[in-house]
């Protein structure tokens, strides 16, 4: 039996090289210190920390009165903000964006917790969908945080292609692959347009799959579209035309899994408004955050981090977001894994994690 997956608690350093050079003008080593504790009490409790505490547990002597000096001079930069007049302070996202990137400190997984995350998404005996969600599943019960696992696009041979009319100017395509796969996208059509149209699309574009990936059908379709030999009307026309851009690389969709959105939901105190949250899962749903998160991972070769709304992806303070490539063979973005949850989580613990699954994942896609 595969021993549970326990990654390792943050281990945090001192004071790091280079670290003088990335903070404001002014700001030295006490600072530093400062900051840094405060961070590691709020992703611990979320509570905001008084010179007092920070008296007890800094490793250097300094007394109280100091202390609020240099909290002063931190809340003065923008690192640090007082929740109420007379509170503690707590982190801003430019804090945690300092302490991210030049504070904190890592470990690797050990050869057992690798070990449990490679058992855990093994595609044995199910379908990679199954296997795509256990992952996301995964993350989000080591994050206590909503895990996102995001699947690319199926470029492979087509068996079967049907629209279905949701009202509202919007149609459900579904795609079988040859292997049985089935993957599922809701499209924007005319208003107003009759299932006769949808079914008759349905039929034309059945009538051409002959086993031809998406990539192929579109050419072939245009094609006769640009040389009006087809008998669709024009809403029919506007149909097949929708439902193939949205799946050819051009369009570059795929199947985006998210589990764990409870666990946003119940640390909403630590995030602006329920609003933000509910205005944040309909991003996650939508193509274009899809295409973005794969755009942010094709960034970088490994795990990056945005707080706040400092990724461009979600315009909302008070989450961060930790995301990494799924590289399928010779280093092609095949999907992209990550992590969101509000700006307290466990930095150290899930970076790694993060890093090793979007590992196995590429392996699996690629």
């Amino acid at each position: 039996m595969n021993k549970p997956l326990t990654p390792p608690a943050p281990r945090f350093t001192g004071r790091m090289p280079g670290l003088v050079a990335t903070l404001p003008t002014g700001l030295d080593a006490r600072a530093a210190a400062v900051l840094r504790e405060i961070v590691e009490q709020y992703v611990e409790t979320g509570e905001p920390v008084g010179s007092r505490t920070l008296s007890r547990r800094l490793p250097m002597n300094l007394s109280p009165a100091t202390i609020r000096n240099v909290m002063a001079d931190l809340t003065d930069s923008g690192l640090l903000f007082a929740p109420h007049t007379s509170a503690g302070r707590l982190p801003t996202d430019q804090g945690l964006r300092l302490f991210v990137d030049g504070l904190l400190h890592f470990g690797e997984l050990t050869e057992d917790e690798r070990e449990s995350i490679s058992a855990t998404l093994a595609t044995a005996g199910r379908s990679l969908e199954d296997t795509l969600a256990e992952a996301s599943t995964m993350l989000s019960g080591l994050s206590a945080a909503a895990g996102l696992v995001l699947a690319p696009k199926s470029e492979g041979a087509l068996r079967h292609i049907e629209f279905v009319p949701l009202g509202s100017g919007r149609a459900l395509v579904v795609l079988v692959a040859g292997d049985g796969h089935v993957e599922n996208r809701v499209i924007e059509i005319p208003p107003g347009v009759p299932p006769s149209a949808l079914q008759q699309a349905s039929n034309y574009l059945n009538a051409r799959l002959s086993g031809r990936p998406l990539v192929e059908l579109r050419e072939l379709v245009s094609q006769e579209m640009s040389a009006n030999r087809t008998e669709l009307d024009a809403l029919s026309a506007q149909v097949v035309a929708a439902g193939l851009a949205t799946w050819t690389g051009e369009g570059r969709g795929g199947s985006l899994f998210v589990r764990g959105q409870a666990r946003l939901l119940a640390d909403v105190t630590q995030i602006e408004s329920l609003a933000a949250i509910q205005a944040l899962f309909e991003r996650l749903e939508a193509q274009e955050t899809m295409l973005r998160l794969l755009e942010l991972a094709e960034q970088s070769d490994g795990v990056r981090i945005f707080i706040g709304a400092d990724s461009g992806l979600f315009g909302t303070s008070g989450v961060s977001m930790v995301v990494a490539p799924a590289r399928g063979e010779g280093g092609r973005i095949v999907g992209a894994i990550g992590v969101i949850g509000p700006t307290r989580i466990n930095y150290g613990r899930i970076i790694p994690v993060v890093d090793y699954t979007a590992q196995v994942i590429g392996r699996l896609l690629g």
